[in-house]
């Protein structure tokens, strides 16, 4: 049997932010099995993690296959480890597919150190317009494409096309504007990967917030993401990195009736 977590990340309150499964393991499962939970649990990341040494090795996996990065769900198993593993810790170091990520706890908050994506402004096409439903002002390419639009209201009203989404470069889409009550508010979309719309995307504010960064003139932001269950994220960008700060609850523990575990 393996014990899994269900986490709410970026979440004041229950049934917020972004749900994540986080499964803390003694040693690595097979990659196929991961997947077939990952699928199983239908979230948009289950992560998994194994002590090595001093540090933790942490692995994501979206119901679409293995992700490079991912926000929410480092925060959550961080939540994990520090409240139900080691609750002396008050900060993780995780070795993953993008480099050594650390989280570090301060009163209820969650601070994840994540690197930041470089930027290249990309031409606006009648595709994205098609996709999204409104024609963005402009249009951003790192690992995932993000589109401003004009006015944050039109966040909201946003119906993707799921299937000619695909089609459009980079690995997510995200939909993002100036907000009036907080610094940007933005969507994100994976269906690359299976997830139709990611609740509050972490990674996906390693792209939005230096964004935002450069066009307020600010290092530090509040960034709001207006998906159905909604989120805040707590910014802070310099050249190369972007912090990531928010809250967490559990939601349940159970048992995993795998015959290897």
């Amino acid at each position: 049997m393996l014990k899994q977590y269900v986490v709410d990340a970026f979440a004041d309150k229950l049934f917020e932010g972004n749900p994540a499964a986080i499964c803390v393991m003694q040693t690595w499962a097979d990659d196929k099995l991961m997947q077939l939970i990952a699928m199983e649990n239908n979230l948009s990341e289950t992560a998994f993690t194994v002590k090595e040494g001093e540090h933790y090795k942490l692995r994501w996996f979206t119901p679409g296959g293995e992700i490079d990065l991912c926000g929410h769900a480092t925060l959550a198993t961080a939540f994990v480890l520090m409240n139900y593993v080691d609750k002396n810790m008050t900060k993780v170091h995780f070795q993953t597919l993008s480099g050594e990520l650390i989280v570090t706890k301060t009163d209820d908050f969650y601070e994840l150190d994540f690197p930041r994506f470089q930027l290249q402004q990309a031409d606006i096409t009648e595709q994205m317009t098609q996709v999204i439903g409104f024609k963005p002002v402009e249009a951003w390419l790192g690992r995932d494409l993000i589109c401003v639009l004009e006015h944050e209201e039109q966040i909201s009203k946003v119906k993707i096309d799921l299937e000619n989404a695909k089609k459009l470069p980079g690995l997510l889409l995200h939909v993002s504007a100036k907000s009036s009550q907080y610094d940007c508010i933005s969507r994100s979309f994976a269906p690359k990967l299976g997830v139709i719309e990611d609740p509050v995307c972490g990674s996906g504010h390693c792209h939005i917030a230096p964004l935002w960064s450069e066009k307020l003139k600010k290092s530090k932001l509040v960034a709001r993401q207006a998906s159905s269950r909604g989120g805040t994220l707590h910014c802070s960008v310099d050249k190369l990195r972007v912090k990531l700060a928010g809250k967490a609850i559990l939601y349940s523990v159970a048992e995993l009736q795998l015959p290897s575990f």
